[in-house]
């Protein structure tokens, strides 16, 4: 059923306030595609149906209709440039950290089905094992929280079992063997020593982080494009709030703070530019 100019705008509305995604303009089709069924499943006749049950709804509709909407492209240790910075570089600075306080804490944001934290998770461990053990501090002092605003992909994170197509995307041969149990003729599970280290959270972004922090490092990355201008400065002020004074923020290749908040300076560790709190902001 195509969707009316004044449906769209009722529907995204809805969307962005709830969540905080923006849908552009012209993305109608997006809206179809995503919600037809939905509409159809609750007994609307169109979208002006949706959007009353929508507003009528304390939870179970509105919660499926953020999580149809929300976007969900993940794999291994995306991005190269980005993944060789945190196994030269930034892994070795948090084995630093991990050996002179009590703990180090690191945020996945908009995790999605746990691609982004069980890399991480593996990568910390395989520093370990390259230090030869008893140098290295026990994975117990690391511990990583993945948040999502989609309970759906969080389902699919926390029980860390994937099939050949997710594994295929991304994952490299060395940790496949290392840090998974094949499952069946087509699935791979997480080892539990990794899944142990990351908890996963339902967690928007619009609401207060003052729950969460402190991090040593913050992974948002590829998310803030969703959102419209003035959220993307209040999420980095609540983000700048949750580092410590020398924690790295890393966010996407195309996106920057600059814009939105001066209390970041940029730091290139590796071939990745992250970011940090200037001091005395």
């Amino acid at each position: 059923m195509a969707i009316s100019r004044e449906e769209f705008d009722l529907i995204r509305s809805f969307v962005h306030e709830h969540s905080g995604i923006q849908i552009g303009e012209g993305k109608e089709y997006l809206v179809e595609n995503r919600l037809t069924v939905l509409m159809v499943q609750n007994g609307c006749k169109d979208f002006i149906e949706l959007h009353k049950k929508l507003v009528a709804d304390a939870g179970p509709l509105r919660a499926k209709v953020v999580d149809a909407m929300t976007t969900n492209e993940t794999l291994w240790f995306r991005d190269a440039s980005f993944f060789s910075a945190v196994s030269d570089f930034i892994v070795p600075q948090l084995m630093e950290k991990a050996a002179r306080q009590p703990q180090v804490r690191i945020w996945s944001a908009a995790c999605s089905t746990g691609q982004e934290p069980y890399s991480i998770a593996m990568l910390l461990d395989h520093a370990r094992r390259k230090s030869r053990g008893q140098q290295a501090p026990p994975l117990e002092k690391f511990q990583i929280l993945a948040t999502d605003i989609s309970p759906s992909v969080l389902v699919i994170a926390a029980a860390g079992r994937y099939n050949q197509l997710a594994i295929s995307r991304g994952m490299r041969e060395a940790f496949l063997e290392r840090y998974f149990n094949k499952t069946g003729t087509m699935a791979y599970e997480v080892d539990p020593a990794i899944r142990k280290l990351v908890t996963f959270q339902q967690f928007n972004l619009k609401n207060s982080f003052d729950g969460l922090g402190p991090f040593d490092l913050i992974l948002c990355r590829n998310v803030l494009i969703y959102f419209s201008n003035e959220l993307k400065a209040e999420i980095y002020r609540k983000l700048h709030a949750r580092l410590t004074p020398d924690g790295l923020l890393a966010i996407g290749a195309s996106e920057s703070p600059r814009g939105y908040t001066s209390n970041f300076e940029q730091v290139m560790v590796g071939g990745a530019a992250l970011f940090r709190p200037k001091k005395g902001s």
